[in-house]
């Protein structure tokens, strides 16, 4: 299969006599053990919040630790996906991916044994971490599996597939087994996913080679900086829309994130061995991707939040309608995956991102606009969006990774992981604070004025807009680097050395 165009990897020697597997069927072990990977990241939060009442009630939880039950687990991977994606790369994939399992099972398994809500928030936040060691490792290594990025594409749409398939069934599984069964079985049904994980990872990849990791010293300052200042902005947008504009708290904590990202900037630059090498993030498909990833994160989450408060608060559907009111956007996630490969062979994996990103936009767009006409035309915005989403988040991802050295891709794969995560909250902040800003009274309160509600559609729009106008922004800039990158080479030869100075 001959490679894409516009998916261009960066320069790497190539062994004769480590050819990668020829096709997907000869790496269904190793297939079997990532998909499972990242189908307990998708699954995991979205079974649990279906349980959330029954854990309240059970466990005698206020609001307060009922939101930490599911935001230790978000915050805590969030924060050290960075981090391990360095490790990883230092120390072997292979290795941290394990440990994390490892992990992951005696975390789940100790469900068991919670009589408290502080007692679960820490194994949510245990589960956090085990998350952050394998969960950006799964698309590193089915990168790095294969020797044809035709191949890869194939690989990294499979293993989201699986991943999405998990969130779409999650919340409908979780309910049915809530009938049976206490809630402590919806995260126990980690073990065996971890299990059957270990075992395809172990039989089914190799060791990574010492000539394929790097050998720089860890920046253990440029660790703590970055990751207390992803926590910060991960935290800064639930507090925006819990506490509003009105109050101190949102507003510290975005102030503390941005000192903190300006030091982490300061330290990266300075330091001899930086923790990320900001002239990698610079090369051109890596930024482009990271751009594409930012701007389809910024735009599925906050497309979501604005809808579902339409739904409910605004029409008066019932939360199981209001879920199925969504199910255009999950059908669209799940089916469009065999879809993704067909379309990079036949325009390029170049054209094929500019036009994903700019569905994405596209049913911003119409969402902005349309929202007040009916219910098709925000049905038809999240099912371009999802669209798009789907051929973003792949194209995107593989050509971060190939835009890298060969002894860096995990700390890529964290890269757009957590330019996934940060961007998620950012749209979620901006439609909440615009919301906060143009709408009296308490939103959630039945029986809305005529003036309440005309506020709500005046912030619905111009929230939608907002979100538009960022994520446009964000595809021009990643098209004109993804220009730059076709019109020479993708890495110079002083951007290899980079990566290869330390390999030896």
């Amino acid at each position: 299969m001959s490679t894409p165009k516009g998916t261009r990897s960066a320069p790497t020697a190539v062994d004769p006599d480590r050819r990668g597997p020829r096709s997907l069927r000869e790496a269904w072990v190793a297939l079997v053990g990532l998909s499972a990977v990242f189908l307990f990241e998708m699954l995991d939060n979205s079974i649990l919040n279906v349980a959330l009442p029954t854990i309240g009630r059970e466990l005698h939880a206020s609001t307060i630790a009922l939101q930490w039950v599911t935001g230790a687990y978000g915050v805590v991977f969030g924060g050290l996906m960075l981090v391990f994606g360095v490790l990883a790369d230092r120390f072997g994939r292979r290795r941290i991916m394990l440990i994390g399992l490892v992990l992951l099972g005696v975390a789940s398994l100790a469900t068991a044994f919670v009589t408290t809500a502080e007692q679960l928030i820490v194994v949510r936040a245990v589960m956090g971490v085990a998350a952050a060691m394998t969960t950006p490792g799964s698309m590193a290594l089915a990168f790095r599996l294969f020797d044809e990025d035709g191949l890869r594409i194939r690989a990294t749409t499979l293993i989201s597939t699986v991943g999405l398939v998990g969130l779409a069934i999650g919340p409908t599984v979780g309910g049915f087994v809530l009938v049976i069964a206490p809630w402590q079985v919806l995260l126990l049904v980690n073990v065996p996913i971890a299990v059957l994980a270990i075992i395809g990872v172990r039989a089914g990849i190799a060791e990574d080679e010492a000539a394929d990791l790097h050998r720089d010293p860890v920046d253990v300052l440029g660790a703590v900086l970055g990751t207390a200042t992803i926590v910060l902005a991960l935290v800064a947008p639930t507090l925006f829309v819990n506490e509003g504009t009105g109050s101190w708290e949102p507003w510290t904590v975005t102030a503390a994130a941005v000192v903190g990202a300006v030091l982490f900037l300061l330290r990266e630059i300075s330091a001899r061995h930086p923790l990320l090498d900001l002239r990698l993030v610079a090369r051109p498909l890596v930024s482009s991707g990271l751009a594409y990833k930012a701007a389809a994160g910024l735009a599925t989450a906050g497309l979501g939040y604005l809808v579902t408060l339409q739904l409910q608060l605004d029409w008066g559907w019932t939360p199981g309608l209001a879920a199925i009111g969504m199910l255009p956007q999950v059908i669209v996630l799940v089916a469009a995956g065999p879809f993704v490969n067909p379309l990079v062979e036949r325009v390029g994996g170049g054209r094929a991102a500019w036009l994903g990103a700019a569905a994405v936009v596209f049913g911003l767009a119409v969402y902005g606009l349309l929202n007040s006409f009916g219910y098709v035309w925000v049905a038809i915005a999240l099912v371009l969006v999802a669209a798009g989403m789907r051929v973003v988040g792949v194209v995107a991802a593989i050509n971060v990774f190939g835009g890298l050295p060969k002894n860096r891709t995990s700390v890529g794969a964290a890269l757009t992981d957590t330019v996934t995560e940060v961007t998620s909250g950012v749209g979620i902040a901006v439609s909440g604070t615009i919301l906060a800003a143009l709408f009296t009274g308490d939103i959630a309160t039945s029986n809305w004025s005529t003036r309440q509600t005309a506020q709500f559609h005046e912030a619905v729009t111009i929230a939608g807009l907002v979100l538009t106008a960022v994520a446009a922004a964000l595809v021009g800039w990643a098209i004109l680097r993804t220009r730059n990158a076709a019109a020479g080479r993708t890495s110079t030869p002083a951007a290899d050395e980079i990566g290869e100075k330390t390999t030896a």
